[in-house]
């Protein structure tokens, strides 16, 4: 179908052509997923239908696994960015960090929450410790005036 309308089969058949309209709506049919999705995942793998095929089986076996997030999926963008309390930029940086478990990708974002917690408690008392040097040194010389 990619090539000669009037030959069918062989070459045809192993190829998905998204100029097609017919092509676009039976393939789409086929593998039960819009058209979009289908045009989604042939720019991720190629026209041809058998890795087109393999590509959408990873993706719903993706995504009908709650351990792992699918970041193809935008209701699972939004619903991992929710229940770990980050934006999705965060979140897709920690998968692409971690990979694809939401239990590795828990852990490296709690890890960097107590890294960045740990980081401002330094701060402050670094802060904390130089005013009361400077207090200190302002209330000797404010004693010192005073006595002489």
């Amino acid at each position: 179908m990619a090539d000669n309308k009037k030959k069918r089969g062989g070459m045809d058949a192993a190829l998905i052509a998204l100029g097609e309209s017919y092509e676009v709506a039976y393939w789409s049919k086929k593998l039960r997923i819009t058209p979009a999705q289908l045009k989604a995942a042939v720019k991720k793998v190629g026209h041809s239908a058998r890795k087109v095929e393999a590509y959408i089986k990873e993706q719903r076996h993706k995504a009908a696994d709650r351990n792992l997030i699918a970041l193809s999926q935008p209701y699972e963008v939004r619903y991992w960015s929710k229940k770990f309390k980050v934006t999705p930029a965060k979140l897709k940086a920690a998968v692409a960090a971690v990979g694809h478990s939401s239990k590795n990708v828990g852990a490296y974002l709690a890890k960097k929450k107590t890294t960045k917690k740990a980081a401002r408690k330094t701060v402050k008392k670094t802060v904390k410790k130089a005013a009361k040097k400077t207090g200190k040194k302002t209330v000797k010389k404010a004693a010192k005036k005073k006595a002489a």
